[in-house]
């Protein structure tokens, strides 16, 4: 009631945008200057450059053709639910006509919930790799056949898990695995795997590598955070999303699920309604359902 009350038109929607967007004002997005007017589309109109930008422009909400006002709704749907909300339920809610606009909707949204510059992982950290979509008979190991295969990482918080980031990526060599900590993990790092032969290149990249060995517990007692975060997603996956993933569209439900994992404790949802918009207006904009 409060949101309908609060964003009930599409100007009230766009004023919000623009605090977040500039909360110090307007600042013109090609010669940084603050001199602008708006003209009677709304439009910003820098006095310096004469550039003309929108509050919307470069933002995921950059060329939407569904109302500000429902995509509002859906943010706070997104966010107010502890595991989500899958697309059928989105249309049903928000009584939209087609579900591929729902999908469409909710992949945009994803886009938005792992903003680019985020602080790196630091301390102690295990990494290890879980296949998406569950074991085919016959193959073993890393081999992801007709599957997808998701390296994860996982601060330690003393006993529990810290912060996590994850990635689906094509196979399980040296090249891909270092690629990956180099990106999410802070250098210097102590980084905690099995005994997979990639990982042994870790410590000439500037981590102490810390590889954990075990022939008598199972590799879930090796990294026992990264196994935990993996069967959560997989029970996610399953539970709120019926399992019915295309591997090629999984990036999105992994953006979710860490924006999720890693806010777990807030117990404010408006908190998170407020920084999902924030990360939307900084995020820019993606392919879309013609219908969204």
């Amino acid at each position: 009631m409060d949101l309908e009350s609060r964003f009930s038109t599409k100007e009230a929607c766009l004023s919000y945008l623009e605090k977040i967007r500039w909360p110090e004002g307007f600042k013109c997005l090609r010669c940084g200057s603050d001199k602008a007017w708006k003209t009677k589309r709304g439009t910003f109109f820098c006095s310096g450059c004469e550039f003309q930008t929108s509050v919307t422009s470069g933002t995921i909400f950059d060329g939407v053709r569904k109302p500000l006002t429902l995509w509002f709704r859906a943010v706070w749907l997104v966010t107010s639910q502890k595991n989500g909300i899958s697309a059928l339920s989105l249309q049903r809610q928000l009584g939209l006509s087609r579900y591929e606009t729902a999908w469409a909707m909710l992949q945009r949204l994803r886009q938005a919930m792992i903003r680019p510059g985020l602080d790196l992982l630091s301390g102690e950290v295990e990494v290890d790799e879980t296949i998406v979509g569950g074991p085919t008979l016959g193959k073993k190991g890393r081999d992801i056949e007709g599957k997808a295969l998701v390296v994860i990482a996982a601060e330690k918080n003393g006993d529990k898990t810290g912060r996590i980031r994850m990635q689906r990526i094509p196979n399980a060599n040296a090249e891909t695995l270092e690629a990956f900590v180099k990106t999410n993990i802070q250098k210097k790092s102590i980084v905690e795997t099995d005994g997979w032969t990639s990982y042994l290149g870790l410590t000439d990249l500037g981590y102490k590598h810390r590889r954990i060995k075990g022939e008598s517990v199972g590799v879930e007692e090796l990294v026992p955070r990264v196994h935990q975060v993996a069967s959560l997603l997989k029970r996610w996956l399953l539970g709120t999303h019926q399992g019915g993933i295309d591997k090629t569209h999984l990036d999105g439900y992994l953006n979710e699920f860490t924006f999720r994992f890693n806010r777990r404790t807030s117990a404010n949802r408006g908190k998170l309604f407020r920084r999902l918009i924030e990360q939307a207006v900084q995020i820019g904009s993606g392919t879309m359902d013609s219908g969204s």
